[in-house]
């Protein structure tokens, strides 16, 4: 049974979507956020930073972690749309996003083990995308790297901690019908289209931490059905 989760995000998009979805549920809730988060604990830190990461810490110095769910993340500005223009992005845009999308996961699992450590079945979800796919990245470089990227390390990370009774997955969905979504959408930015529910995108997660603690899901990939 989940009693203690964190949510890397919370204050918008699919993870304050899994955080309305778990918040009456699960008694010890935190999310980890840089503007505030409506459900359980705001914990006011960026997980780019070093003082993020530090936040983070301290809240579990002698707490144990059930579940951590990132659903966090960031992409380039005019991310899927014809505004993007890899020829003309600042550098410092291709830092930020791996910077969150892919540094801080690990960083974040790295500071959290003593954490999972006082639990007795931890599990760690990551939501990727399906752009991070082989041979399926999206015209936005960065995002795209970083997407891929993090499927390697969950990989990487459930071989170096298996043996620690930690089950890490990575799930990759296509477009989930959060707000901005639906926003992005209804004003011509996406092409038409019917987004995934977000009750998908909540009861995959829950069926990832559901499981006994004899097996674990390795990925999920969500795709949209077309028409």
């Amino acid at each position: 049974m989940i009693r203690s989760m964190l949510i890397a995000g919370g204050s918008r998009g699919l993870s304050l979507a899994y955080a309305a979805h778990v918040a009456p549920r699960i008694p010890d809730l935190a999310c980890a956020a840089r503007g505030p988060a409506p459900h359980g604990t705001w914990l006011c830190a960026d997980l780019a930073t070093e003082e993020g990461i530090a936040a983070i810490t301290a809240h579990y110095a002698d707490r144990p972690l059930d579940a951590l769910v990132f659903a966090g993340g960031t992409w380039e500005d005019g991310a899927f749309t014809d505004a993007y223009d890899f020829a003309t992005a600042v550098p410092e845009e291709a830092a930020r996003v791996i910077a969150v999308n892919l540094v801080a996961p690990i960083r974040l699992v790295q500071a959290l083990l003593p954490a999972f450590a006082r639990a007795g079945a931890p599990r760690a979800v990551f939501v990727g995308a399906l752009s991070g796919l082989d041979n399926a990245a999206t015209r936005e470089v960065a995002n795209s790297a970083s997407k891929s990227g993090l499927r390697g390390a969950v990989q990487a990370m459930r071989r170096e901690l298996g043996a620690r009774g930690i089950g890490f997955t990575v799930l990759n969905p296509g477009n989930v019908a959060t707000p901005e979504v639906e926003a992005d959408i209804a004003e011509g930015r996406f092409g038409p289209q019917r987004p995934i529910p977000v009750g998908d995108f909540c009861a995959a997660v829950d069926f990832v931490l559901s499981l006994s603690p004899d097996s674990v899901v390795t990925e999920i990939n969500l795709a949209q059905m077309r028409g």
